[in-house]
């Protein structure tokens, strides 16, 4: 696995994983030295820690607290790329993140942090005036408001379900941008629409029509942050057959408008102060 540090201080560390394992690759156990926010940007993996398993796609989140031994697996596809985000005890305490929030283990793709993610990948990449501590600071506080009103439902898949439902999200992402159905994604998979409905949300965390929404706002929030497209053309580019229901549906996800995203992208505190409350009154000054 290559890991590129992209930003370190006493209280956040910001660190580029691309994994090229494999099916054929032997796992083996890590611990996590920390508090991690691993954010998926693209590929699939396992992750087993606590007595728990999760597929992690595009947009997922991998939640690491310190001491937690925890396996990574490639069964289903070739590699991943992750941008981690490791903060430090005082920082998550900063943003109000009691312990068992950090024992979540994973969050599957949610609107509210897939935007803030790619806003993180968008400053990684050079493509926004915005630091890689306020992108990852951002995240925290919002993963923190987020995790707080989930209740964890456990549900054990067989390897067959969950190798399916990697496999239909793959499908779902690379045709993102085109007219797709929950006929379709099932007639892929080779099950009935109602199986595989059931099956796609127990193992992944969302329905196949929400992931499909939250690809087209992922691509929608790289475009808005990496080029001065129109707002328009990004709205038909990736995938939204009506401007309206884009907007609304990116303000529902972000709390700005893709204007204002791309402000805050763009370096615009002010705008920014609408993507997360830590611009707001949990601002945290990094020594």
């Amino acid at each position: 696995m290559a890991a590129t540090t992209l930003w370190q201080s006493d209280a956040l560390t910001v660190i580029d994983y691309r994994c090229d394992a494999g099916p054929h690759g032997a796992p083996f156990v890590e611990r996590h030295g920390g508090f991690d926010l691993a954010y998926v940007r693209k590929g699939s993996f396992g992750y087993r820690t606590r007595g728990q398993a999760f597929e992690l796609v595009a947009g997922a989140i991998l939640v690491g607290h310190p001491g937690d031994e925890f396996l990574c697996t490639h069964d289903h596809v070739v590699g991943d790329e992750c941008l981690s985000f490791q903060l430090s005890p005082a920082l998550v305490e900063m943003v109000g993140g009691r312990a068992e929030r950090w024992r979540s283990g994973a969050l599957p793709p949610l609107a509210e942090l897939m935007v803030l993610g790619e806003l993180a990948e968008a400053v990684a990449a050079g493509a926004s005036d915005l630091a890689l501590d306020e992108a990852g600071m951002a995240l925290a506080a919002r993963f923190v408001e987020i995790v707080a009103d989930r209740t964890p439902r456990p549900y054990v898949a067989s390897e067959r379900d969950r190798r399916r439902a990697v496999d239909a999200a793959l499908w779902i992402d690379e045709r993102a941008t085109a007219a797709v159905d929950l006929a379709q994604v099932a007639d892929a998979a080779g099950l009935s629409a109602f199986h595989f409905l059931r099956l796609f949300a127990n193992v992944l965390g969302v329905t196949p029509h929400q992931y499909l929404v939250r690809s087209r706002l992922r691509r929608a929030a790289r475009l808005l942050a990496d080029e001065d497209r129109a707002i328009t053309d990004v709205a038909y580019d990736v995938g939204f057959g009506d401007l309206s229901n884009f907007v609304r549906t990116f303000h529902r996800a972000a709390g700005v408008s893709p204007r204002g995203f791309r402000h805050a992208a763009r370096g615009n505190r002010t705008a920014a102060r609408g993507v997360s409350t830590i611009f707001q009154d949990r601002l945290v000054v990094l020594p």
